[in-house]
């Protein structure tokens, strides 16, 4: 098989700015070009353009479940982040609280810009509730110098 053929073809696609991704073009004229430069004593199997084609065939579905896969992500960070909008949101700390105002949806999160400006990112330990929410009395959490079940005494 001649090689620098297949080289050809993939350099010409690689320098003219396109991505260098094989699609299933590209494939196909990696196909015949190897078919076309094969040793004519020693042909390639019938087989084994099968099993490329199988391969590649398999190798593009993963693609395009990767691209939903992708999207759905995308879609349920967007659902998240607009159902943010208008609750309370407090960071684990207590440092920064307020009404959520807008959200800012960056690759690695969900950022709310709160009603006094402030921004809080949306991480494990932060609060979220309505903003109409009001604890039941008794069903606070304990603070520092509290023990919980404040009511038992210590012996």
């Amino acid at each position: 098989m001649n090689i620098s053929a297949i080289a050809n073809t993939m350099t010409t696609q690689n320098t003219t700015g396109a991505p260098q991704s094989v699609d299933y073009k590209a494939f196909l004229q990696l196909l015949v070009a190897q078919m076309k430069n094969q040793d004519p004593t020693a042909p390639m199997e019938s087989t084994d353009y099968v099993a490329q084609l199988a391969t590649f065939s398999q190798v593009e579905q993963s693609v395009e479940i990767n691209k939903k896969l992708t999207e759905m992500l995308q879609a349920s960070t967007m659902a998240q982040a607009t159902g943010l909008i208008g609750k309370v949101v407090e960071s684990m700390d207590g440092e920064i609280s307020g009404v959520v105002r807008q959200v800012e949806i960056y690759s690695d999160g969900i950022v709310a810009v709160l009603d006094g400006g402030e921004k809080l990112a949306i991480t494990p330990g932060v609060i979220i509730r309505d903003a109409d929410y009001t604890p039941p009395p008794g069903d606070e959490t304990p603070g520092d110098d509290e023990q919980p079940g404040g009511d038992e005494q210590a012996a």
